[in-house]
């Protein structure tokens, strides 16, 4: 397998820990957004929010969560950012499901924004519809 979380995982690439678990393995980002980032993956291969295990899900988040208040200990940001993405129109750079922990501090220069743009209400609403109708 290629899969390069799988590869720090299995201890073939290093990797800085910061946490490991039965389900969970915590390491941090090797291009940070800013000091305190880190990756927060499930032990089993997955490679979106659609393919992972529930349960390994909710342990990342779990996981997410503690080490969170850990990085805003340690290094104190303005605020935090929990991310998860999906698929590379999603900006998905790694195919393993996982979780961003990424400080922000004022004026960091990063940016995360798009246009607000006010939506069609009519399309919003089919849109809605469709949504239900495929639960």
């Amino acid at each position: 397998m290629s899969c390069v979380f799988c590869m720090i995982r299995d201890g073939r690439i290093p990797s800085t820990k910061v946490h490991e678990d039965e389900r969970t393995i915590a390491f941090m980002d090797i291009n940070p957004i800013n000091p305190g980032h880190l990756l927060v993956i499930p032990k089993v291969h997955a490679l979106t929010v659609l393919d992972v295990a529930d349960e390994d899900m909710v342990a990342c988040y779990r996981v997410a969560k503690r080490l969170a208040a850990a990085v805003q200990k340690a290094v104190n940001p303005g605020g935090m950012i929990l991310a998860q993405f999906n698929g590379p129109a999603a900006f998905q750079s790694v195919p393993h499901f996982h979780v961003h922990v990424m400080p922000r501090f004022e004026n960091d220069g990063k940016g995360f924004t798009w246009e607000l743009i006010k939506g069609d209400p009519a399309e919003i609403a089919q849109t809605a519809a469709k949504i239900h109708a495929a639960l």
